[in-house]
């Protein structure tokens, strides 16, 4: 099983575009439906910071299948001031949100 993290921060007046982006690519994932795949999105409260985390069972994630994250991905460094950083990580705790 594989557990990533992705934390950018956006440039002021990028975080309604990328937001945008970003919903294109859970439409998209509603009609894939991936199997064994798990996928959240949060924006902070400074409003311009993201956090991606993705669960997936295979050790391949769907998501660069996803032609709207490609689109999300493609100018990603334009749009921010502090660049994506991926992390790996483990559940130590969960309760329903993560499957672990």
């Amino acid at each position: 099983m594989r557990r990533v993290m992705v934390r950018y921060t956006v440039k002021p007046g990028q975080a309604e575009e990328n937001e945008k982006l970003v919903r294109a690519v859970y439409e998209e994932l509603a009609r894939v439906q991936p199997s064994k795949f798990r996928y959240a999105t949060v924006r902070l409260d400074d409003g311009l910071t993201f956090v991606h985390i993705a669960v997936s069972e295979a050790q391949d994630s769907p998501l660069p299948g996803i032609e709207a994250f490609r689109r999300f991905t493609e100018d990603i460094a334009d749009r921010c001031d502090v660049p994506p950083r991926t992390t790996e990580f483990e559940i130590v705790g969960d309760y329903g949100l993560l499957g672990g």
